[in-house]
């Protein structure tokens, strides 16, 4: 799936594009729990939705895109037809992943050998891959949505005791439409809209506003236990209230308020963590990832988040066409009856992906994002005070200190109890502070929080970009 913001450099306007796949139309509740499952299969073939990024590469190309569709396509056929050097960072991601995929014999031959993971250094090519991109670069999204390629990836899903049909396929469609948004601190901050979790992040920066967080101080225990109940409490809201919109009305006139912020807030004890939050009550009239941000000479930017959900999605790689699928309908949905998210066939799962845009006086003057399932929103979160709380430089924002709390809104986690994941160059003082409110506090190492966030400025003046690329990760900032 993949969800983009794009920003007009001449009119200011902010365009959002949702991608997210549905369910094939055969699950319901019903069909899983009718067979023995409690909980949605992590993986396998039942944890595939329909593939949405194809169709939104597509809308970027034809709507904001000035480059030809062979020249994007490229580097990616290169690689995919050539091989590329696997890195550290890859090999550990397929050992991680190394019993998953030996199920599955086409994720096996690629990923494996001899059924451990690529050394780094390897050359990692995928030929099949290869082939089905040129189908697509040739055919534009037709050729994956209705021709045969939604056919085989249906078949190899059948084949292996999923359901999916091309029909499925053909129903897809993307939405381009209006950002969600709040005003913070005299800024405006555009986020994606559901199914994603930039609600979440506009909610807690609400929930924020209420304290002084400068006046705390950057990586004080005092500011970060605000920030993470802040959390705890969106996280919270998220989970009880928000739904794709096609299947019903979810409250984000409400959950956005600065009222209902205000009323958040005030549960917040400054001097203790809360171990269960409840959602807020409503008015009774309310009804693995990868991000990249980019930005042109003549003000035009995009803030861009695809992925497969977990590492290598479903571990499914689907027959013959070298694809590897999401599980995002398996990291997602519910089967509590009832519950908002519960899996129905057509319906979009909510989503942990979500990209933010920053700007005032109708200019977006930031784009930034980050993968990291859950931790998106909390990571985008401490990005965005760092840089209009705290002052930070784009580099300097996405650099600084990092924590996450645990769970978040995945299904399979939120049983677990609460605790606090903080690098230790925080400092002691913060660490010790937070055990004192009574955060359950687990130590990481320096930049060792993960994530790969990203921020492109443009100086409103004279149009200087200014790009912040995470240590923690191995991209970069690059100007062409």
């Amino acid at each position: 799936d993949a969800f983009f913001l794009y920003a007009d450099g001449k009119t200011g306007k902010v365009t959002a594009v949702n991608g997210s796949g549905i369910a094939p139309r055969a699950y319901s509740r019903d069909y899983f729990v009718s067979r023995g499952y409690t909980k949605m299969p992590f993986y396998g073939p039942h944890s595939i939705g329909i593939p949405g990024a194809v169709d939104v590469y597509f809308i970027a190309i034809q709507r904001f895109c000035r480059l030809a569709v062979d020249d994007l396509f490229a580097s990616a056929l290169h690689y995919a037809e050539n091989g590329f050097p696997l890195s550290e960072t890859g090999s550990r991601t397929i050992a991680a992943s190394a019993a998953e995929l030996a199920k599955f014999p086409e994720s096996a031959a690629l990923l494996l050998r001899d059924g451990r993971e690529l050394p780094a250094g390897a050359i990692l090519a995928n030929p099949a891959l290869g082939r089905s991109l040129r189908q697509i670069a040739e055919g534009g999204p037709e050729a994956f949505y209705t021709g045969d390629l939604a056919a085989r990836i249906a078949d190899a899903v059948r084949s292996a005791g999923g359901e999916m049909t091309a029909a499925d396929f053909s129903g897809h469609t993307s939405d381009v439409g209006e950002p969600i948004t709040t005003d913070y601190r005299g800024w405006t901050v555009y986020e994606t809209p559901l199914p994603t979790q930039g609600l979440i992040v506009l909610e807690e920066l609400n929930i924020l506003e209420n304290a002084n967080l400068a006046a705390l101080g950057l990586n004080s225990a005092e500011a970060i236990h605000l920030m993470v109940e802040a959390k705890k409490r969106a996280f919270a809201d998220r989970i009880a209230y928000t739904k794709d919109p096609r299947f019903g009305p979810s409250p984000v006139a409400t959950l956005l308020s600065k009222a209902f912020a205000a009323q958040r807030f005030a549960t917040i004890d400054p001097h203790r963590s809360a171990d269960e939050v409840a959602p807020g009550a409503l008015p009774e009239m309310d009804g693995d990832t990868t991000y990249l941000c980019t930005a042109d000479a003549d003000g035009n930017m995009v803030s861009f988040i695809h992925s497969l959900s977990a590492g290598f999605g479903s571990q499914m790689v689907a027959g013959d066409t070298g694809i590897i699928l999401n599980n995002r309908a398996g990291r997602g949905f519910s089967l509590d009856e009832g519950h908002p998210n519960v899996i129905e066939g057509g319906k979009r799962t909510m989503h942990t992906l979500n990209c933010y845009a920053i700007g005032r006086n109708g200019r977006v003057e930031y784009v930034g994002g980050t993968p990291g399932g859950d931790q998106q929103p909390q990571w985008n979160m401490q990005v965005i005070t760092n840089l209009l709380d705290f002052g930070l430089d784009v580099q300097g924002a996405v650099e600084a200190p990092r924590w996450n709390g645990f769970p978040g809104s995945d299904p399979i986690n939120l049983p677990n109890p609460f605790d606090l994941r903080v690098e230790s160059t925080v400092g002691q003082r913060t660490l010790e502070g937070l055990r004192a409110r009574g955060h359950d506090v687990r130590v990481l190492g320096p930049l060792g929080a993960g994530g790969a966030a990203f921020v492109i400025r443009r100086v409103p003046d004279s149009g200087v970009l200014e790009g912040g690329s995470d240590p923690r990760s191995e991209g970069l900032a690059l100007g062409i």
